[in-house]
């Protein structure tokens, strides 16, 4: 099911071949900076170049017998280049190596993610424009408060997935980020200019301090910034189930041509996709939460961060692009019900307009408190009739004494409540 939703490059990023091409890819960027200050012998570095090659199955068999994943992968690639191989790995650790490649992958990967989610914001900017002023309820504590539109609540979307795109990229930079300082951090066998150099050739910035590894701050925040995004889908897919619901069916997600919602009854059309998208965000925040934990290691470095980042890394980025396509995708398909929002709007007989009242009488001099209590009568006993809300106030003689039959037959005018729709897209979509 993800990979009909997820990019196959974002897959094989993980994959080993694209491992251990990163990293081969420090390795040799390592001997060729050593090769320009003249630690290790050009010729070798040119040797070096031209015949590493590893073999996943190879490197899978050694390791059976080192049970050191490193050491393992240095011995195949050994085992391609001859006699120069003693250039490799020279004066660096594990780490080094580890570290500087998760970061690599980490990049590839975000730049995915980061394309993702520009193109989902450019879809929820066009749904935003179609419904500009298709006019809806507002809810709060899901009760019925005042008149808004679709176009709105998608604006909203668009800013928070404009603040996630920010995120995302400053969690891009501080990942770019790579160590070449040995074992405990020192430079006590390969200098700070060496890995200055192999850095830059690999597009990555040099950590200004480290210990054995880079510091996983910087990696909790960028696990932080894939959480966040999360929060956002989920925060839209569950407003999309609600306005879903049989009882609202305001919008729905597209249903496609022979597509079943229920084994067992036929008429179902189910949120399955947003439903997904909720459950898989708890998995995002989960791994978040995993690389928190990750911060604290023993003195220098100790191995507990390793194995939970190998699996956070190709989850949440993969989790992280299926869900960006699958909520692209169901938002642009995503079916609006105009003519529902339009029947749901007068549901609750005009109570919609009661703060208009609230604000007119308070207008007219009447204290507000006791402006409160007039309308709020008139609004409990619609609760209990089911009358209309502007007949009760037309027929309430105390309001009568303040306000005219016209003034109060103005209040019910949904373009009040739109006035201001122009500004806000304008803030929004500058």
């Amino acid at each position: 099911m993800i990979s009909r939703y997820t990019r196959p490059e974002m897959g094989r990023i993980w994959e080993s071949e694209n491992r251990y091409a990163k990293w081969l890819e420090v390795e040799v960027a390592a001997c060729e900076a050593m090769a320009e200050e003249g630690l290790i012998p050009q010729k070798a570095f040119e040797n070096i170049r031209k015949k590493s090659a590893f073999s996943v199955d190879r490197i899978l068999e050694i390791e059976e017998e080192t049970k050191h994943d490193i050491i393992a992968f240095l011995t195949n690639v050994a085992e391609h280049v001859g006699p120069d191989s003693r250039y490799i790995h020279l004066g660096l650790t594990s780490s080094d190596i580890l570290d500087t490649s998760f970061a690599l992958l980490l990049k590839e990967a975000m730049e995915f993610i980061i394309q993702d989610v520009r193109e989902f914001i450019e879809v929820i900017k066009k749904r935003a424009f179609e419904h500009k002023f298709t006019v809806m309820i507002g809810r709060s504590h899901g009760i019925h408060a005042e008149p808004i539109t679709f176009g709105l609540k998608l604006a909203v979307w668009y800013s928070e997935m404009k603040r996630n795109l920010r995120r995302l990229e400053a969690a891009y930079d501080v990942i770019s980020y790579g160590k070449l300082s040995g074992a405990v951090g020192t430079f006590a066998n390969v200098s700070p200019k060496v890995e200055s150099l192999v850095c830059k050739k690999l597009g990555l910035n040099p950590a200004e301090i480290s210990t054995q590894i880079l510091q996983r701050d910087r990696h909790a925040e960028y696990f932080a910034s894939l959480a966040i995004v999360a929060g956002t889908l989920e925060k839209i897919a569950v407003e999309i189930r609600h306005l879903q619901r049989t009882e609202v069916l305001e919008a729905e997600e597209p249903f496609a041509k022979g597509q079943k919602g229920s084994s067992a009854m036929p008429h179902k059309k189910n949120p399955i996709g947003c439903e997904n998208i909720t459950g898989l965000a708890r998995l995002v925040r989960s791994n978040c939460m995993a690389a928190f934990e990750n911060m604290a290691l023993w003195h220098e470095r100790d191995i507990s961060h390793s194995s939970v980042e190998r699996i956070i890394g190709p989850d949440s980025t993969i989790l992280m692009d299926f869900m960006l396509h699958r909520l692209t995708g169901i938002v642009s398909g995503l079916v609006v019900h105009p003519h529902k929002m339009a029947e749901n709007l007068k549901k609750t007989k005009g109570l919609i307009f009661s703060q208009q009242f609230l604000m007119k009488l308070a207008e007219k001099g009447v204290e507000r408190q006791k402006a409160y209590v007039m309308v709020q009568k008139n609004a409990m006993k619609v609760w209990e009739s089911g009358q209309e809300f502007k007949v009760l106030i037309m027929e309430d003689q105390e309001i009568g004494k303040y306000l005219s039959k016209k003034e109060i037959e103005d209040v019910f005018d949904v373009d009040y409540h739109l006035q201001h729709v122009d500004d806000i897209f304008a803030r929004v979509f500058n």
